[in-house]
């Protein structure tokens, strides 16, 4: 699609993942459970995606959970965890700017009892760490921060939420469906404890993600999913070796270098009236640009039939304004003039 400028929302999937996949749809089908010879050849498969998805952040090949996808990753992450405390309940921490997922699931928690703190950014979408370290308390027994805002591009200071939540002694996730293989990311500097990530937004296929575990086979997370002891026991179901293949090739073949369609968004949106939101520190290929006029956005979309989203596309079919903006402070006046235009990603850092 030449005027999709999306890619946040989905990216396609590459001809080389499709290729890494192929096979193991229709020639190598054996469940990867099977004792055979066909289904000990699908759990090497899944193993070597394991160890190719590892390597990226820094982490064993044990420590890698598969799940469908972030939202399962990251609900896995915070309910697995507050069903260890479901007697003395806690405090969880996260912000106001989570994905969708990851909201939800805190105010289920909340409903049963937890108590959630949800951080406010500044106007350019940034948690601050004194505001985390200020918030932490005795009963604390999570703190879940993305890595890169969805509907912004911002980039969070992870690492300083690490090392606060490792001086507390204290879990950290962080949900980074936005910014893994984009941003450099090594689990052991950041102190990050869990970490959610998804197939779909990296060129790899839909329904398909994971969860980070540090020591995951010594976790006491409680398993979403109970089955025949798949993923160390955390994450029932058949192994969807397709998918995993998939995810690992997308990993194995992300860019590098910025798409050529950068250059000619960057000549596009140069024509027009607008203010780019996120502030300096914001992956490049995300701009939430708000027009300065109504005027501007129907010159803008009558020019350029764009496939883009006001907000991320979990939010698409609302009529508010997106939480995200109106947590740095727009009117819904102005967030009606708000767009996110997503260009295909690109790794920002060669590890």
């Amino acid at each position: 699609m030449n005027n999709y400028y999306d890619y946040a929302a989905s990216t396609p999937v590459s001809q080389q993942v499709l290729d890494a996949m192929k096979p193991w749809e229709n020639e190598k089908f054996a469940n990867a459970s099977s004792t055979h010879q066909a289904g000990r050849a699908s759990a090497q498969a899944i193993q070597q995606a394991r160890e190719c998805i590892a390597e990226k952040i820094g982490a064993r090949p044990s420590e890698i959970v598969f799940t469908s996808g972030a939202s399962e990753a990251n609900n896995l992450a915070l309910k697995g965890l507050a069903f260890k405390h479901l007697d003395s309940k806690g405090h969880i921490i996260t912000s106001e700017i989570e994905h969708k997922c990851i909201l939800n699931a805190c105010a289920f928690l909340e409903s049963i009892g937890f108590e959630v703190t949800y951080l406010a950014p500044d106007k350019n979408g940034h948690v601050s760490p004194s505001s985390l370290a200020a918030e932490v308390r005795s009963n604390t027994i999570l703190i879940s921060i993305h890595h890169v805002n969805n509907e912004l591009g911002t980039i969070q200071p992870i690492q300083e939420f690490g090392a606060i939540a490792f001086e507390h002694n204290i879990p950290f996730h962080t949900d980074a469906a936005q910014s893994f293989c984009k941003c450099d990311i090594n689990v052991d500097d950041m102190d990050i404890d869990m970490l959610s990530l998804s197939g779909h937004k990296i060129y790899g296929p839909k329904g398909i993600g994971a969860l980070y575990i540090r020591d995951a086979r010594d976790s006491e997370l409680v398993p979403l999913i109970h089955g025949g002891g798949q993923e160390a026991g955390l994450r029932g179901g058949t192994s969807p070796t397709p998918l995993i293949v998939g995810l690992a090739a997308a990993v194995q073949f992300y860019p590098i270098k910025s798409d050529p369609i950068e250059e000619q968004f960057l000549n596009v949106i140069a024509k027009f009236d607008f203010t780019r939101n996120g502030g300096m520190s914001v992956v490049p290929s995300t701009w939430n640009v708000t027009f300065q006029t109504d005027e501007e956005v129907k010159r803008f979309m009558s020019d350029y039939p764009w496939l883009i989203s006001q907000g991320s596309a979990c939010n698409a079919l609302s009529n508010v304004a997106s939480h995200v903006l109106t947590a740095i402070g727009m009117s819904e006046y102005i967030a009606r003039r708000t767009y996110r235009i997503s260009l295909p990603p690109y790794q920002l850092c060669d590890r």
